[in-house]
């Protein structure tokens, strides 16, 4: 267990500290990038936010309250918590066109920065837990690596970005996203900043 929360946070870590980000959209509080690399595609989603950091934090990481702004949650029950700052997840999203509904299970590791210049880190992986196999209704999916860095502005304002390591079999969903045919990203930024407002 304390590998498996190392390498969530280590992996996000890796996945934001990368070189060779390329910005899609830049709307006022928003700004969308993508990092590719072979069959993988990466996202990142800059949001503005005129709340002091560690609200952010508390808000972001408590992941039963990720209902209230993002909308592809239709479920999410706390499975077990492992500690303070780990906590094991179960998450469901609703039928996209063509497929069934979407089930999860993850760890949401949280760490507060041990440095003043440091972020706050969410990190999001999928596990495997017994207790929760997989089951008729829904398609089991993976998340590899995805999550949030907050960094402070100043007393009353941070940058919260959201990364996400995505797989090949979401890339023709996200594609629509980033050519501007579907909002989903952008409104979801937009109800992330509102929420945490």
């Amino acid at each position: 267990q304390a590998y498996l929360s190392y390498s969530n946070i280590a992996a996000l870590t890796r996945l934001a500290g990368k070189p060779g980000w390329d910005i899609t959209k830049t709307l006022d509080n928003v700004k969308i990038w993508t990092h590719e690399e072979g069959a993988v595609l990466s996202l990142k989603v800059e949001m503005q936010v005129k709340v002091p950091s560690h609200v952010a934090f508390s808000l972001l990481s408590d992941f039963s309250l990720r209902q209230r702004w993002d909308k592809h949650f239709l479920t999410c029950e706390l499975l077990q918590a492992v500690s303070e700052e780990e906590k094991i997840y179960h998450v469901t999203s609703g039928p996209t066109a063509g497929h069934q509904p979407r089930d999860f299970v993850v760890l949401v590791s949280q760490r507060q920065p041990c440095q003043p210049q440091e972020p706050y880190t969410v990190a999001v992986r999928s596990v495997t837990l017994r207790a929760m196999p997989p089951r008729p209704e829904f398609c089991r999916s993976e998340i590899l690596c995805a999550g949030f860095q907050i960094h402070s502005n100043s007393s009353s304002s941070c940058t919260v970005c959201y990364f996400n390591l995505v797989t090949s079999g979401v890339k023709p969903y996200l594609a629509a996203n980033l050519t501007g045919s579907s909002k989903s990203i952008e409104d979801t930024a937009l109800e992330c900043i509102k929420f945490l407002e």
